[in-house]
């Protein structure tokens, strides 16, 4: 961060680039300009032409520094900022997304699992029909004059429990007509209870599936092991081949955990793609520092090589094939929705909440089990608006970390889960995680000025 706090400035794959902060203009630039912004704010263009003058031409730089004080006539450079902090950027007390934990129990025992290898530290449940019939009224009942409501069937392991999973999606397309909704139905699973007739009901009534695997065979079976301590590559793999293939021009993802084991996780990546599997996505562990696969901040530099030299990559793969897409590097430069939502981020605990198979309300799905975060129920709604609005009010502008940081109105002052999981509290971001999601920002900026 440059010590003003409104641009931020970077070189990555051959391209000069600065950001300004507050408008959210990027700008391309040529090694003259990218120089001269240093020194614009605090010094006099002879100041300027003394400084750079062994370097560049006089003429040159006087052409560049009228370019730089355009921009910033025109709002686009070192623009001024604003502090919100008090506002609501939800005062209907919409609810627009469910988390559905049809099952609290899984057929799989990841070592990183964050719900305690299916069951989030309670008891092994599936979701009840009724349960889940409840949910939808609710959402159906919650979301005001929103049209389109999205729901993900979770776990554990969802397939565990498949039957009610279908009874839902018909549930659903019963209160569409009468709520004038329409569901955008989920699901995430790790595959193995994947068969023909699945494949085909959630092609024709799924709107996107999550499909978990971890990359390379020994990548995963190392993590993603079965219950009789098995490797689950062999079992999964051809599944999501064949899912894949099925889904056609639908939405998918394959998405994968990295660890302390794959800092080289660029090739796990690759690997999907020899796979044929175009929609990716590979996140870091979050987990106790005292893990044996934990990440921690002796891998920082790594990880952070690793994702430029994912970047290059991923130029070279996109300009061949262009349906090619990393989770994390798609990026929205026109800045998206309004200020007060780019603040706010995901809507955790407001807009978006997670359902136990007991009917119960959390924030999302990584706070499942941590009892001092119920909402409430599906019964009865949301009942501890306390909570509600603790997370109504985090955002950027009141996060101490995040006020200053340049990457704020992209990560939107990142997940509450981790911050809380990490220190204790949602206001406190979790730092290795800030430092991977600034550097996969600058490289998924320079991929566009690249393509």
């Amino acid at each position: 961060m440059l010590k003003s706090e409104k641009i931020h400035k970077f070189y990555l794959n051959d391209k000069y680039i600065v950001l300004d902060i507050n408008s959210g203009s990027v700008h391309l630039v040529d090694e003259l300009v990218f120089s001269i912004i240093d020194y614009y704010e605090d010094h006099s263009l002879s100041e300027i032409i003394n400084i750079l003058k062994d370097k560049y031409k006089e003429e040159d730089i006087l052409e560049a520094y009228n370019e730089i004080k355009k921009l910033c006539d025109e709002g686009m450079l070192f623009s001024e900022g604003v502090q919100l902090k008090e506002f609501d950027y939800n005062p209907q007390n919409i609810v627009k997304a469910l988390c559905l934990h049809v099952a609290h129990d899984c057929n799989l025992r990841c070592k990183y699992c964050f719900a305690s290898q299916g069951d989030f530290k309670g008891e092994r449940l599936l979701m009840p029909l009724e349960v889940g019939k409840k949910a939808l009224d609710f959402i159906a009942k919650s979301s005001g004059n929103r049209r389109n409501l999205e729901v993900d069937f979770f776990g554990g392991e969802p397939l565990m429990n498949f039957e009610v999973v279908k009874q839902l999606v018909a549930y659903g397309r019963e209160l569409e007509p009468i709520y004038n909704k329409r569901f955008r139905f989920t699901i995430t699973t790790n595959g193995v209870l994947l068969d023909e007739d699945k494949m085909d009901f959630i092609n024709e009534n799924m709107d996107n599936i999550v499909l978990s695997l971890d990359g390379r065979k020994e990548i995963n079976d190392r993590m993603r092991g079965t219950i009789s301590g098995e490797g689950s590559y062999d079992i999964i793999v051809p599944k999501f081949v064949e899912m894949v293939k099925r889904r056609g021009d639908k939405d998918y993802f394959v998405r994968g955990t990295f660890t302390k084991h794959n800092l080289d996780f660029a090739d796990d990546i690759l690997e999907y793609y020899r796979l044929g599997f175009k929609k990716v996505s590979m996140e870091p562990v979050v987990t106790d520092p005292k893990e044996e696969y934990a990440l921690r901040e002796e891998d920082l530099d790594t990880i952070i090589k690793e994702y430029e030299k994912l970047s290059k990559e991923y130029i070279r793969i996109k300009k061949m094939d262009k349906d090619f897409t990393f989770f994390h590097f798609m990026i929205d430069l026109k800045q998206g929705p309004c200020m007060i939502k780019r603040a706010s981020g995901c809507g955790a605990g407001s807009e978006y909440m997670a359902v136990t198979p007991e009917g119960d309300l959390y924030p999302c799905h990584q706070f499942v089990g941590e009892e001092k975060f119920k909402l409430g129920n599906v019964f009865d709604g949301v009942l501890n608006t306390a909570i509600r609005d603790e997370f109504k009010k985090t955002n950027v502008f009141t996060k101490d970390d995040c006020s200053n940081c340049w990457a704020r109105y992209y990560c939107s002052g990142g997940c509450h889960a981790n911050a809380y999981y990490s220190n204790n509290d949602i206001t406190k971001p979790y730092k290795l995680g800030c430092e991977m999601e600034k550097k996969r920002i600058e490289c998924a900026i320079s991929i566009l000025a690249n393509l």
